[in-house]
């Protein structure tokens, strides 16, 4: 079977990312002249502010960005004689970048418009300052040119912590996530998971538009996590924290038997802890995974039980003690036989 290999898109096109910014980040932006956006496109995640080119300085121009007028560039433009002006737009506007967009309600002249318009540079404007604007219209861009990889598995938010479940088919992986539902976690994706890197060296999962929240039981055939459990057991979106590598028990392999994490599984190349979890018949792998989402817990604020573990036992082995072997855990038993 082929591994999945990651990919990226190449582009967005200027409706789309539109789109984006007016119904997922609620900002509001219009088209105040300029040419159709219908075919144009966006090819890479960074934005620009060309303040250096409309004076004219073009060297090193990254004329491929959306280009970005805030106040300084648009009060600039106003500054100039209106031939400079145009000389200096139009100096930007011959590089065809893909859009231009005004930001803190900021409007050009009308011969400048007009210019753009001529150019088929489409031309738009947004009430939002230019500062978190450009912030949101980062993250839009940078989540569709994020490096995304197809990963066979399911996806569960198990005490807050997303537990990647792995191992070959028919191990039984979704219903080990259909059990962690049911004792009250939330299901993000079964058998495929979409995970997707941040610019911050997160791994994000999400399922796919077509499964969504169905699972396939073996058996059983096909149902509807939320439909079934309601809301409460779904999640769209989750950091993947840690990979659970589930496989069948051999005998031949050595198993970890203090720490609990010694290995890490890379996705889209960030390493992420990795548990190998063999399971034999009658083995509770369900309550498992909670203690393996409760673990990372307590690594995360400060406290490692294999480590506290082994101090514990290099204190004693150092001690002098004339009692051979392990002592008894208590000093005397107090009255409350059972």
């Amino acid at each position: 079977m082929r591994k999945p290999q990651p990919f990226r898109r190449d582009k967005i096109l200027i409706p789309a990312l539109l789109t984006r910014l007016r119904d997922r980040v609620g900002v509001e932006i219009e088209a105040c002249g300029g040419g159709d956006a219908e075919d144009r496109a966006v090819t890479v995640r960074h934005v620009h502010r060309p303040g250096l080119v409309l004076a004219g300085y073009t060297e090193h121009f990254e004329h491929r960005r959306v280009q970005i007028l805030g106040n300084t560039e648009c009060r600039y433009l106003g500054w100039l004689e209106p031939e400079a002006a145009r000389d200096g737009f139009d100096r930007l506007l011959s590089f065809d970048p893909p859009c231009v967009i005004l930001t803190a309600g900021n409007r050009l002249d009308g011969d400048l418009e007009a210019l753009a318009a001529d150019y088929g540079v489409p031309l738009y404007r947004t009430p939002v300052a230019t500062v978190p604007f450009m912030g949101l219209l980062r993250d839009v861009l940078d989540d569709h040119f994020a490096e995304q990889l197809t990963v066979h598995g399911s996806l569960v938010d198990v005490y807050g912590i997303g537990l990647l479940l792995t191992g070959p088919a028919g191990i039984g992986k979704s219903e080990m996530a259909l059990d962690l539902v049911e004792r009250g976690h939330r299901l993000v994706a079964d058998d495929v998971v979409m995970a997707t890197r941040t610019g911050s060296g997160v791994i994000m999962g999400a399922g796919t538009d077509l499964a969504e929240h169905f699972m396939e039981i073996r058996g059983l055939g096909i149902i509807d996590v939320r439909s079934m459990f309601g809301v409460r057991a779904i999640r769209y979106q989750k950091r993947i924290e840690v990979v659970v590598q589930i496989h069948p028990w051999d005998e031949d392999e050595e198993y970890t038997r203090i720490d609990m994490v010694t290995e890490t599984d890379s996705i889209l190349g960030v390493d992420l802890p990795l548990v190998k979890l063999p399971i034999t018949p009658g083995k509770n792998v369900t309550v498992i995974c909670e203690v393996i989402a409760m673990n990372h817990l307590l690594q995360h604020y400060g406290y490692d039980p294999a480590e506290a573990f082994s101090t514990k036992l290099r204190q004693r082995i150092e001690q002098k003690s004339d009692t051979p072997g392990a002592g008894r855990g208590i000093d005397w038993f107090e009255h409350d036989f059972e």
